[in-house]
């Protein structure tokens, strides 16, 4: 079968089946605006939402073939060193945290710059900084042509095969105004331009995960979320072979409306598991700030309990220091905590290695299902 080409002089689309998409739209507006509702009550976000932020990277490179998991993310970065077995698993676990660099690093960009190829060419920077793809011109658009398909194949055997290196530039400055264009729908139009960033593949490696990163900075660039906190990867990688044949559908058959359903859809239900998640982490934090507060009685008791969500996994050696506070204090409530029942030992203290904890009911939410 021969290969998929770039839809050249497809973007953007002239044609959208909008009597296709209306009743898609009204459901995953209204699903985003309830999320927000709830992230805009959230206190300190990127604090109660760190897990979130974490598993999310965890998923998108997942979808690449990253086998690493949110437990061995969190037990690598708590200095854990039964969390790799293997230089592979290090580079896979480096992944994962390089993503979660990469949204912070786009953010901080953000203050000053609009949505652009200079943020997205700064996050590819950081995104593969010191990982597999650091040596393929990390925050450069490619040189040469590229092609999808079986790993270590040819071109003559692509699935897909991109833009043209020579044509990239112009086409990457079409992108770029197409995100800052008055559109009739900004959901819509985020689709679209997630899809073409997509077929672009304007990176040697990357693009994927880049793509999807993209999602929760337009929400936020464009006032749809007030933080730039949302997490798209668990229903992609659900559907992850609808996702890929939409995505080839757009330059194969010029399926930019089956394409848009399908993302409106993904949207929705994303949303709707986001804020699922989110109100328990709400939740459980109201519970255990009151808690703390009265078992403790301590001056520091709320920034040790932020300590907590942010490094739900931590060594005890390092748990003064992530929370700001008196290493004393520090552990009268972490023998408080720990005799409450509050915490788990992954790895018991031996010698001079501290033991490493965990924050089981925090984790298990952000897992979606009981693990620690």
């Amino acid at each position: 079968m021969p290969a998929v080409c770039y839809h050249g002089g497809g973007f953007p689309p002239t044609q959208i089946d909008w009597s296709r998409l209306i009743p898609l739209l009204g459901p995953a507006a209204a699903a985003v605006a309830r999320y927000e509702g709830v992230l805009a009550a959230m206190p300190n976000t990127p604090v109660l939402l760190s897990p979130l932020t974490t598993q999310e990277a965890v998923l998108s490179s997942r979808i690449e073939g990253t086998q690493a998991t949110f437990g061995e993310v969190l037990r690598y970065e708590a200095g854990d060193p039964t969390a790799a077995s293997s230089e592979a698993q290090v580079a896979e676990i480096r992944e994962v945290l390089n993503y979660r660099a990469a949204l912070r690093e786009a953010v901080a960009l953000l203050d000053d710059l609009p949505l652009s190829q200079r943020v997205v060419r700064a996050a590819h920077r950081r995104l593969m900084a010191g990982v597999r793809g650091q040596h393929k011109d990390p925050g450069e658009y490619r040189r040469i042509q590229n092609w999808i398909g079986p790993a270590g194949s040819g071109l003559e055997d692509a699935r897909y095969v991109p833009i043209s290196s020579e044509q990239l530039p112009a086409a990457m400055a079409t992108w770029e105004r197409y995100l800052h264009q008055d559109e009739p729908d900004r959901l819509v139009q985020l689709a679209i331009a997630h899809a073409e960033f997509e077929a672009l593949h304007p990176f040697l490696d990357g693009n994927g995960r880049l793509g999807r990163l993209l999602v929760p900075l337009f929400l936020f660039t464009t006032g749809l979320l007030s933080s730039p906190s949302f997490f798209l990867s668990a229903e992609l990688e659900a559907r992850r072979d609808e996702y890929y044949e939409r995505l080839l559908a757009v330059s194969r058959d010029g399926d930019w409306t089956g394409w848009c359903a399908f993302f409106l859809d993904a949207l929705t239900r994303q949303a709707e598991a986001n804020q699922q998640r989110v109100l328990a982490i709400l939740a459980l934090y109201q519970e255990k700030k009151s808690w703390i507060i009265a078992q403790t009685r301590l001056t520091h008791a709320v920034a040790a309990l932020d300590a907590l969500f942010e490094r739900p996994v931590f060594r005890s050696s390092d748990f003064a220091t992530a929370a700001g506070i008196p290493r004393p204090t520090a552990g009268r409530i972490l023998q408080a905590v720990r005799a409450a029942g509050l915490l788990c030992e992954l790895l018991p203290a031996s010698g001079r290695r501290p033991a490493t904890l965990a924050f089981p009911e925090l984790l298990n939410i952000a897992e979606g299902r009981p693990v620690f």
